[in-house]
């Protein structure tokens, strides 16, 4: 106990100061990918960043677009296109509050739409999740859950995790949802007291991700009930799913928000029937 007691002092403090202060990624951390295809077309028959992307991810008609809902970040696409179109930049902001606003055509960050002002006075100090884990291989999982570890503590902004969905104000949901998983989620998300909110977390959750085509399994969450937020990733970094959830209680400063160029976005209100 003593060694540990001394080992934890020598590492002084260590909770992250974001978002009171801008934080640097590794140089080795793949961000949200961006598409540059000013001035630039596909070469005639070229398809070489569709084949190599392994979720079907890219479409290059009628304009060339990268679905961040489907996208693993694996960077394929930016070795594949002879144009260079396709980026990846150190970026960590990737959630939206609606599923168009993840098929990106450029650099612009995906924008999280804050919620209603009757629900920021719920939700806006205090919120509680339920997390489902529906078929994920662990990733996207752990990925949550060291967002209560001491460096990102999410604790400090007034959100925790608990383990009934009777006590939840949203529900998180991250794997590709197997046929076996699908009353299990239901249930869950009926048990939840009204407004309820919930937040598909990682590509499998959004589209199904590498499972998309599987007759095993939905695809998405949105397929069984009605998202609020979308949170990209294979797995999301922990740094993407706290900058979404304080987007979305409007709890960052108005110069670090990304505004939406996507016109007729709603505000987000919790839906409270089974799509």
């Amino acid at each position: 106990m003593l060694n540990w007691l001394t080992t934890r002092a020598s590492q002084g403090h260590r909770t992250l100061a974001y978002p009171a202060e801008p934080v640097t990624m590794p140089a080795t951390y793949l961000g949200r990918p961006a598409v540059d295809a000013i001035g630039k077309s596909c070469p005639p028959d070229c398809r070489e960043c569709i084949a190599s992307c392994p979720t079907d991810a890219i479409a290059i008609e009628p304009v060339i677009t990268l679905d961040l809902g489907r996208c693993v970040f694996c960077s394929d696409c930016v070795d594949a296109c002879p144009e260079r179109i396709f980026s990846i930049s150190n970026d960590f902001r990737t959630a939206s509050t609606s599923r168009e606003g993840l098929r990106i055509r450029d650099a612009e960050v995906p924008a999280v739409e804050k919620l209603q002002a009757s629900m920021l006075r719920i939700y806006g100090r205090s919120m509680r999740i339920r997390h489902v884990s529906a078929g994920d291989c662990g990733g996207c999982k752990d990925e949550f859950n060291a967002m209560s570890n001491i460096v990102f503590d999410l604790s400090r902004f007034g959100i925790g995790v608990v383990a009934s969905p009777r006590h939840a104000d949203a529900l998180v949901v991250s794997g590709p949802i197997p046929e076996n998983m699908r009353v299990a989620l239901e249930k869950c998300w009926l048990a939840m007291p009204q407004p309820r909110l919930v937040i598909a977390l990682g590509a499998c959750a959004i589209s199904g991700g590498p499972f998309l085509a599987s007759p095993f399994c939905h695809q998405g969450v949105e397929s069984i009930l009605p998202v609020d937020l979308y949170i990209p990733g294979c797995p999301p970094h922990p740094l993407t799913v706290l900058d979404a959830l304080l987007r979305l209680l409007d709890r960052l400063p108005d110069a670090a928000t990304p505004k939406s160029s996507k016109p007729g976005t709603p505000d987000r209100t919790g839906d409270a029937v089974i799509a």
